[in-house]
């Protein structure tokens, strides 16, 4: 349980500018945007290397009016990509905070380009549901361990401090004022004092208590976020006084390989692909987003299907590590036909090879899905899958300079919340997750709040 209380007697050990709790994409852009202003920079991760939710992600983050994305002639604005966060989430969000992010995240990651060598490029070989451009920017293999290990690098050369197996405990203030902190580090308690708190410490996935509490829909999914992620960041603000919002939204993700714990990109449904329960019939339309059919996978017999696709589909999916991975692996098998698919996978061929038929078919079908220009063909591909939970969405209610808010109206002076500690841009739910908009609230708000 993280604790607030007054500034010690004795006072700290040592002070620092600016002190940031988490060193993963929000903390380390965060830490990267102050030591820019100038500003004395420690980061503090409870992990023995930085990693955290970004590590285990796709690495992606969606932005409008890129140079990256102009160089390949997709015309997008921030307006646009504010217009779809908003459609997606149903106008849940607050529309001043989404427009801050969508208008400050393509000067960041122009900036993470040219100022730290981030070599980002565009997904330009498939559509993420609920975007109306791509728009999503990733390093070269598509895997969030190298987007850390990137920001990392990028922190060692400028000489920024990243000190591990530190985790912060109990956070120190005079009435709206932060003081400092005190870590839990391998030879004991230490004091930090700090002129600004950065939580850059992500949510509450991890804490199966709050999970129980507020996301009771996806309580039985598999955790497939960061263990640290416990919640302290809600906690301390809620002892502060702080705005809370959303508490009960999340993102779930139902393609994630079963046993093997691989996440399978959703590439492989947008192309064309299906999921089918285990007496092989289709039960929704998969393109609504990959966050909502964690719930729709976990509503199966037995919280799994299988996702169906072919060796074209399995083409685009090979530039992500993770779905290498799952090859290397054997999560997925591949088939000459539809009845030996049925066989493998222990399915009613008949049912089986219906669900063929309809992700062959040309229109709208009965769950209001359109295969048009999309299509199956031998040899087939099969990966078992089940819902996950991914991670927290709601958090501390910030302003665009990711200031956190004080439950009167008014801004914490020195308290910042980005990334999972925040209150993201996908409304109250899970359907409200446009892809990306984790790292977009990471990389935006923790840039944010590093150069306010």
């Amino acid at each position: 349980m993280a604790n607030v209380a007054p500034i010690p007697a004795q006072g700290f050990e040592i002070d620092v500018d600016t002190l940031i709790i988490g060193a993963g994409a929000a903390g380390m852009v965060a830490a990267l945007a102050a030591h820019e202003k100038g500003r004395e920079v420690l980061v503090i991760e409870a992990d023995p290397v930085p990693s955290g939710s970004t590590a285990l992600s796709a690495g992606l983050i969606p932005a409008a009016g890129t140079k990256v994305q102009q160089a390949a002639a997709i015309d997008d604005s921030a307006e646009r990509f504010a217009a779809d966060i908003q459609a997606k989430a149903k106008g849940q969000n607050d529309p001043a905070l989404v427009r801050a992010m969508t208008e400050q995240i393509a000067p960041v990651i122009d900036w993470l380009g040219l100022r730290h060598g981030l070599e980002f490029s565009v997904v330009d070989d498939f559509d993420y549901p609920g975007h109306s451009r791509r728009r999503m920017h990733g390093l070269a293999n598509r895997a969030g361990s190298a987007l850390v290990d990137a920001l990392r690098a990028a922190c060692e050369r400028e000489g920024i401090d990243i000190i591990c197996h530190r985790r912060a405990k109990i956070l120190f203030h005079e009435g709206k004022e932060i003081a400092g902190v005190m870590t839990e580090a391998p030879d004991g308690p230490e004091l930090i004092g700090c002129q600004r708190l950065i939580l850059a410490c992500n949510g509450f996935g991890g804490n199966r208590d709050m999970v129980a509490r507020y996301l009771p829909d996806i309580r039985d999914g598999v955790w497939f976020g960061h263990d640290g992620n416990r919640g302290e960041a809600v906690q301390w603000g809620e002892a502060l006084g702080a705005e809370t919002r959303h508490l009960g939204a999340f993102q779930g993700h139902g393609n994630v390989a079963h046993p093997h714990g691989i996440l399978i990109t959703w590439a492989v449904i947008m192309e064309g692909g299906i999921q089918v329960n285990t007496d092989g019939h289709r039960f929704w339309d998969e393109t609504q987003g990959y966050s909502e059919a964690a719930r729709a996978v976990l509503a199966e017999p037995g919280g799994v299907a299988f996702a169906i696709f072919d060796e074209r589909i399995a083409g685009i999916a090979r530039q992500f590590a993770d779905f290498r991975l799952a090859e290397a692996q054997g999560a997925i098998i591949m088939t000459q036909s539809a009845a030996e698919l049925a066989k493998r996978l222990d399915l009613p061929l008949e049912a089986l090879e219906a669900s063929l038929r309809e992700a062959n078919g040309q229109g709208v079908d009965r769950f209001g899905r359109d295969f048009s220009g999309k299509g199956l063909s031998t040899p087939l591909c099969a990966v078992r899958v089940t819902g996950a939970l991914f991670h927290t969405q709601g958090g501390l209610r910030t302003n665009g300079d990711a200031r956190v808010y004080h439950q009167d109206g008014s801004l914490f002076p020195n308290l910042f919340a980005c990334g999972g500690a925040a209150c993201g841009v996908s409304g109250t739910g899970d359907s409200g997750y446009l892809s990306g908009n984790g790292l977009l609230s990471a990389v935006a708000l923790g840039h944010a709040a590093g150069s306010a």
